[in-house]
């Protein structure tokens, strides 16, 4: 009877321990999701994006002219076109301190930046409806730090359309330095 008892505490005590550790398995893996409309090709779209971050000779980006070509291959590929940035502030006349895009990151107090979790800490740009939000935008342009900088599509502006975006600066007063220039924009991830 009591080598009965013992094999069934053995049994017992391997189940419990075999339980936990399926738990501490399966808690312990961390799960991105993509968002999309069209999930046939979320897998492909993501795979493109990690790829360009890491190694963006690898990827083709493709050149284009005008908006709408923007929005026909940009959910698609790396897109890269020309176009017009301006800056703002939170304290704009009409602005209420938190960004039109989820999270809606309240920025006032200098709070410019937006940690994305694979791109790092990025500014904050404001862009056309038709750009989707979490989108990551690399500006380049000759005046900006190092040449290049690296935004997410946070914010929505009623005068910002087609290939004018906005980009978010600490007062309207830093915003008024950035004035109006031509840049390079790539969007290099389309939206979430």
């Amino acid at each position: 009877m009591k080598r009965v008892l013992s094999l069934i505490k053995n049994q017992v005590l391997f189940m419990v321990l075999l339980v936990g550790l399926f738990l501490v398995v399966a808690t312990s893996n961390e799960k991105n999701e993509v968002v999309t409309h069209n999930i046939n090709s979320a897998r492909s779209i993501q795979a493109i994006h990690l790829v360009s971050k890491y190694n963006p000779k690898v990827v083709k980006v493709k050149n284009v002219s005008t908006f709408a070509e923007v929005l026909k291959f940009g959910p698609n590929s790396p897109v890269k076109f020309n176009g017009i940035m301006t800056g703002y502030g939170p304290d704009c006349e009409g602005c209420g301190g938190h960004t039109a895009c989820s999270p809606s990151q309240n920025v006032t107090g200098g709070n410019i930046y937006f940690k994305d979790h694979t791109y790092g800490k990025v500014n904050i740009l404001a862009a056309s409806p038709s750009i989707p939000c979490g989108s990551i935008v690399k500006i380049t342009n000759s005046t900006l730090s190092n040449g290049e900088v690296v935004a997410i599509v946070l914010d929505r502006g009623g005068a910002i359309q087609g290939t004018k975006m906005d980009f978010l600066e600490k007062s309207e007063a830093s915003a008024f330095i950035v004035g109006k220039q031509n840049v390079t924009y790539e969007i290099v991830r389309w939206g979430w």
